[in-house]
């Protein structure tokens, strides 16, 4: 086995390891469903858009230290396990986890879904090894079931 591999496996080991032995827990991504093929509502844009939950775990949530302001909503970071991003990646056709994150409607908290203001790799040793999103509260931040 090539020593880059190895290397590159052993940061995300740790990484992986940092978050569940944290305050880590699991949060779900809203993104699309995928389309019925050959349903013609959706083909002419007539169906409504339907969602799907997708777990993210294991992840660290927590609280930036910019608050609120007028006008402003406040921000949360994400720490997201760049494994269960790359098996998300893989499992649901996606070309890159920036492409999975640029899509997603949201990040689904307890009950409050918050959008997602920007995503940013996180390396080590130039390999990565997660993701830090940052959130942003909504107005209609809360989700009914």
């Amino acid at each position: 086995m090539p020593t880059s591999f190895s290397s590159a496996e052993g940061v995300r080991r740790a990484f992986d390891t940092l978050l569940r032995n944290g305050p880590g827990r699991s949060v779900m991504l809203r993104i699309h469903a995928p389309a019925t093929p050959g349903d013609a509502t959706e083909q002419l844009g007539l169906a409504v858009p339907q969602f799907q939950d997708v777990e993210l775990a294991p992840v660290v949530f927590r609280k930036t230290s910019a608050r609120a302001t007028a006008g402003k909503a406040a921000e949360r970071d994400l720490l997201v396990s760049a494994t269960s991003v790359q098996a998300l990646t893989s499992s649901h056709n996606f070309g890159s986890a920036a492409e999975v994150f640029a899509s997603a409607f949201g990040v689904l908290v307890d009950d409050a879904l918050l959008a997602i203001a920007s995503a940013n790799e996180l390396e080590s040793g130039g390999q990565v090894c997660g993701y830090r999103l940052a959130l942003r509260e909504t107005s209609a931040a809360t989700v009914l079931n």
